[in-house]
């Protein structure tokens, strides 16, 4: 079977601009956390030091983008779409559009047979928020209510209610002909195939935090198949509203103190937002332009853990996907030296990512040396559907570049890596890729519903 060539890469990350930029952060573990500012989410409002709390956070720690701005002029995007349509759409054309000029395709000959695959679930924080608008009818029964029981009546009560309706829209853009496609997700990848003419079909995927690593099976499939000739694959997240980081902390996913990955004290992550793309061709026709290819998916494989849970990850479920991504690469784990893991950073997911990793290279070869072992979300935090493009990105450039990057985030190691006779291992400081060693890599990702993805990936040719 033929592979599928990475012949363009662009992102935007906490403290990345590009992928180098991304690249040059882990290999000096750089970690972009801070408080999440207060025009993000204001405090007083939503947190609390009690986890139990109602409607609050325990943590107001995460990784955002600081100074992006989006050039409507440059994409001929009106002032009335720009302001109804979420900011994650804007960043997902953004970032395909510099995917594609990295890739030097950005005006090719296969629109036909081009499409466009998209991470993303639950669209971005604007458009729910902007939801809020249409909620005023409510909120004035309310209020309306209370007041007439405090004893507001006729044309005073009527001016009150109208100043506050007035107020309380001021900061949303009224809804138009352009509101409903700038608050749904599918119109993501509509957006894009929309302004580059493309014609292959375009859609978005929600398998939670495995999203944009979905995004690039799927449109590995069709690149095999010959469905499509040429394909966008990635993944956007910009969202850190209350819904989410609420409903995070409720379940206790947030770490308390400092985010440890593959740590023997991790005990949750801190979320984070962003967007990245690949440029995928089949390999054989990359090799036939001359394109620069960064690395070659060999496999991937899907599972789910079934009857076992839809918030607790399964050793089993992850195991049947690390089997079906190196039965279809053509060979075994245990020739791989590099692993981009999922790393939430909590307890439950660490060890059961790590357990189910040793498992399968044991099975596979017993005396193999034990593989490096990182994950991304210890540099830009937990980006959920833009997660796993981001690990991609990592892998490709360490492929690329033959170097094993250290691994952020672990100081203590987890018990499953102290074991006799270990299959994984965690890298102080960056390595040269070890002599004689396969350079190939492996990428997970997990989502929320029990959904399992594994990608293989070999450098490809300069």
């Amino acid at each position: 079977m033929t592979g599928v060539a990475i012949v363009g890469m662009a992102c935007r990350y906490p403290d990345a601009t590009t992928p180098r930029e991304l690249w040059e952060n882990v290999l000096g573990q750089r970690q972009s956390f801070r408080h999440i500012p207060p025009q993000r989410l204001c405090a007083e409002d939503y947190f609390s030091t009690d986890p139990s709390a109602a409607d609050r956070t325990y943590s107001l720690e995460a990784a955002v983008i600081e100074g992006y701005e989006f050039d409507r002029v440059r994409f001929r995007i009106s002032a009335d779409t720009y302001r109804s349509t979420d900011i994650a759409h804007w960043m997902a054309l953004d970032v395909a559009s510099q995917a594609l000029a990295d890739a030097g395709l950005g005006d090719h000959d296969v629109r036909e047979t081009t499409g466009v695959i998209v991470g993303n679930t639950l669209t971005g924080e604007l458009s729910r928020s902007n939801t809020m608008r249409l909620r005023w009818p409510y909120i004035r029964r309310v209020v309306a209510r209370t007041l007439v029981a405090e004893g507001w009546e006729g044309d005073r009560l009527a001016a009150t209610l109208s100043e506050m309706e007035q107020r309380f829209k001021e900061p949303f853009p009224p809804f138009g002909v352009e509101s409903l496609a700038g608050s749904m997700s599918n119109t993501i990848a509509g957006r894009i195939c929309n302004h580059f003419d493309f014609k292959g079909g375009g859609y978005t995927v929600d398998g939670a935090c495995a999203s944009s690593l979905l995004a690039v099976t799927n449109a590995s499939v069709a690149l095999v198949s010959g469905d499509l000739d040429l394909a966008l694959a990635g993944g956007v997240d910009i969202s850190l509203d209350p819904m989410e980081l609420v409903g995070f902390a409720k379940l206790g996913a947030f770490a308390h103190e400092r985010m440890r990955v593959y740590d023997r004290h991790s005990n949750g992550f801190w979320p984070g937002e962003g967007c990245g793309f690949l440029v995928l061709m089949r390999e054989d026709d990359a090799a036939a332009r001359g394109l620069r290819v960064y690395a070659v998916i060999r496999g991937w494989g899907i599972a789910s853990d079934g009857s076992g849970g839809i918030t607790r990850p399964e050793v089993e479920g992850q195991l049947l996907a690390l089997r079906r991504a190196y039965r279809r690469a053509g060979y075994g784990i245990g020739s791989v030296p590099l692993f981009e893991g999922h790393g939430t950073g909590t307890a439950v997911g660490d060890t059961t990512e790590l357990r189910a990793l040793g498992i399968a290279r044991r099975e596979a070869d017993p005396d193999a040396p034990p593989a490096a072992i990182g994950s991304i979300k210890a540099n830009i935090g937990h980006t959920k559907a833009a997660a796993g493009i981001a690990s991609l990105i990592k892998a490709s450039m360490a492929l690329s570049s033959e170097l094993l990057p250290p691994t952020t985030g672990c100081e203590d190691p987890h018990p499953e890596l102290l074991v006799d006779r270990p299959a994984l291992r965690i890298l102080r400081r960056g390595e040269p890729w070890p002599l004689g060693q396969h350079v190939r890599a492996g990428v997970s990702a997990f989502g929320f519903g029990g959904i399992d993805t594994h990608v293989a990936l070999e450098a490809g040719c300069a």
